[in-house]
């Protein structure tokens, strides 16, 4: 039994920034904006998360850094698409290339020095509860942050009058700004939303998953959470099931490794990928769901003068 319930601590470990992540794209997109950036933005938030922890010894203030770090990125990326109206692709591209080598640059430093993990919730008499104890309450700040937000960003999409705005851009920014709504703005914040989710996944990653500073530790978990997105068909609580969906394989290769399982250690550690890849193809198949919920003007490029 404790066996199964570490599998499943880690499985939530490893879930939560992949949720994080794919729920801000998701905001994102919904405005009509694609960010190809959120590897980078997730690599930015674990180093400013891990240097500010490491600077100042709190791993809180460490995540504040890790949330504006992306922002801030996320920012220049909303300057540049919205505001001089360049290719969205190709911006979201440059800027996970930019985050890999500038996250190396500032972390050279910061290789091999000892981390300070974020500190498990503890409430006295509830973790201690056989079996979900420990699941339900003994886990990292961020994991229930994770799970609030999903839930958050359902209410506001659907159930708020900004959020049904929103979706109005993502499904025709021309209809919305003839109605007088401010396409840009909206567009800024969602960005800056996502930016911030991303920075709070990559601070997952160097404060709980792995509390130290690797180049590359974000290891392709930002392309992951763009196809969670298409996964979910848009959906916030498609993206929670796909995501702890995604942290099983990915959780499950490596205790396949450490079982000693005959299968060559690369393919297993290429399984998270494949399973990308597989789900990617099969949603493609089924074109109607697909159409049904993908925001109409996603990733075109809106210019109010034009």
């Amino acid at each position: 039994m404790d066996i199964t319930v570490n599998i499943l601590l880690t499985i939530a470990t490893a879930a939560t920034p992949l949720l994080i992540a794919a729920i801000g794209e998701l905001v994102v997109e919904r405005s009509g904006v694609l960010n190809l950036g959120v590897e980078g933005m997730m690599i930015m938030g674990a180093v400013g998360g891990f240097g500010a922890t490491y600077l100042t010894g709190s791993p809180w203030i460490g995540l504040l850094a890790a949330i504006a770090m992306g922002a801030m990125f996320s920012l220049l990326f909303a300057v540049m698409t919205l505001s001089l109206a360049t290719n969205q692709v190709a911006t979201g591209l440059s800027l996970t290339l930019l985050g890999l080598g500038l996250s190396g640059m500032m972390g050279t430093s910061f290789v091999g020095q000892p981390g300070e993990r974020l500190p498990n919730l503890d409430i006295p008499g509830l973790t201690e509860i056989p079996v979900v104890g420990r699941l339900l309450f003994g886990q990292d700040p961020i994991f229930y942050i994770s799970i609030a937000l999903t839930a958050a960003v359902m209410w506001f999409l659907f159930k708020t009058r900004t959020g049904l705005t929103l979706r109005s851009i993502g499904d025709s920014h021309t209809s919305a700004h003839a109605l007088g709504i401010k396409v840009i703005r909206y567009r800024y914040l969602a960005v800056i939303f996502g930016g911030a989710c991303a920075g709070l996944a990559g601070g997952h990653l160097s404060l709980v998953y792995t509390p130290q500073w690797v180049e590359n530790m974000s290891a392709g978990r930002g392309w992951i959470a763009l196809a969670l997105v298409v996964f979910a068909s848009w959906r916030p609580w498609r993206v929670l099931a796909g995501a702890y969906i995604f942290g099983a394989v990915w959780i499950g290769q490596l205790h396949a490794q450490a079982f000693g399982i005959p299968v060559p250690s690369q393919f297993l550690s290429s399984l998270p990928y494949l399973a990308t890849v597989v789900v990617l193809v099969l949603i493609s198949r089924n074109k109607r769901l697909t159409m049904m919920n993908t925001p109409a003007s996603l990733g075109q490029p809106f210019v109010p003068d034009r």
